[in-house]
């Protein structure tokens, strides 16, 4: 897991060659004002889901983890709270493979804050739970992309 502020991007780049089109991508767009909805930007290799989710307390909030696809998640209404459990220490669950995910019960490990203007990767290695928020919906973009 990275979490960083969006002015920092730039150093995370040589993670994933698809990152700097993520990079490209926000540096092109404004991420604030886009409908809700899917953006393919390499087919799906990489695209972005532009979200109004529906802010969770920690006991809502389930883990979840990714085989083939890294999140990259930036909130951008308010802060959002996510939860962080290592994938080695989360037990044996079904994986849905035409969803590419992974849901686990209980509660994370470890819980950060991230505020807009800031952004959480997350990797397959990475047990997340996000939506975190006492606000009732929370705008936020994720970036899916192939690990």
């Amino acid at each position: 897991m990275v979490l960083d502020s969006l002015d920092n991007l730039e150093k995370y780049v040589s993670l994933n060659p698809l990152f700097t089109d993520v990079l490209d991508y926000i540096r092109n767009n404004d991420l604030a004002r886009h409908e809700p909805g899917k953006v393919f930007i390499k087919g799906n290799d990489l695209f972005v889901n532009y979200s109004i989710a529906k802010g969770k307390t920690t006991e809502e909030a389930k883990l979840e983890s990714h085989d083939k696809m890294i999140d990259i998640q930036i909130p951008i209404s308010c802060a959002e709270t996510m939860g962080y459990t290592p994938r080695k220490d989360l037990p044996e669950v079904p994986y849905d493979a035409d969803k590419d995910i992974s849901f686990y019960e209980g509660p994370a490990q470890q819980y950060v804050t991230v505020e807009p203007g800031s952004f959480a990767i997350f990797f397959p290695q990475d047990g997340h739970a996000p939506c975190i928020s006492q606000e009732s919906q929370i705008q936020k973009i994720i970036f899916k992309v192939k690990a």
